[in-house]
């Protein structure tokens, strides 16, 4: 495993309940701003294997990125149970909602590298 997927399984392993990131969000805690998309793909390939929390990650605009409705139903209801609220525009407040692990968090990620 790449560093930068450990970093990235770490940090959505710790996102807590009732609370979400998006992609890019932990793209750049991860250390590449950029990589959006890798997060996605690391997500899709390792949240069973890792027991990842996969439901508490969102897009940019706090929305469901999932296209497969039944995936993203899943996702919604799970949100839901953890307390987590649509707007009625099916968004989430990123304000109310969002996590941010802080600079805490990533120190200690580096020392276990």
């Amino acid at each position: 495993m790449t560093p930068f997927t450990k970093q990235v399984v770490a940090i959505i392993a710790s996102i807590p309940e009732g609370k979400v990131m998006t992609y890019g969000q932990i793209a750049a805690l991860a250390g590449s701003p950029r990589a959006a998309r890798q997060v996605v793909r690391i997500l899709h390939s390792m949240s069973r294997k890792e027991r990842l929390p996969w439901h508490r990650v969102v897009n940019a605009k706090g929305e469901i990125a999932i296209p497969d409705e039944h995936s993203r139903l899943m996702q919604e209801t799970e949100l839901i149970s953890e307390g987590v609220e649509f707007q009625l525009n099916g968004t989430i407040n990123l304000q109310q909602f969002g996590y941010d692990p802080g600079p805490v968090f990533l120190d200690g990620l580096s020392d276990n590298q």
